[in-house]
């Protein structure tokens, strides 16, 4: 992927909005909710070790505490629910903001039919 599209430039963690605003070396610009980070979080924790992801639910007003770089490549987000081992690439958080609405509607989907 070429690198302008996924080098993130600015980071703005609006914890008011609850959303991360995040423009890209190619002047692309985002608004992701925390929700969705929290829920997608790239952790094993999250994602699996191995097996089937977690469905992590009742995260509507999850905030964000802290976040770190790592490397150049990413960043490292601390929730106020305790979550801290995600580590976010720049890429990832690119599909997030193109994709923001349907992968909201599919986690929505998700929780409706686990009931």
């Amino acid at each position: 992927m070429n690198e302008s599209r996924t080098q993130a430039v600015d980071l703005d963690f609006r914890r008011g909005a609850r959303v991360l605003h995040i423009t890209f070396a190619d002047g692309a610009v985002f608004d992701i909710p925390f929700e969705l980070l929290r829920v997608e979080s790239p952790s094993a924790e999250v994602r699996g070790h191995g097996g089937v992801p977690l469905l992590v639910r009742g995260k509507e007003n999850v905030g964000v505490r802290d976040a770190k770089p790592v490397g150049r490549y990413a960043v490292r987000i601390e929730f106020d629910d305790g979550h801290s081992t995600g580590i976010y690439p720049w890429a990832l958080l690119r599909r997030f903001g193109e994709e923001r609405d349907a992968l909201m509607a599919a986690y929505r989907a998700r929780v409706a039919a686990a009931g």
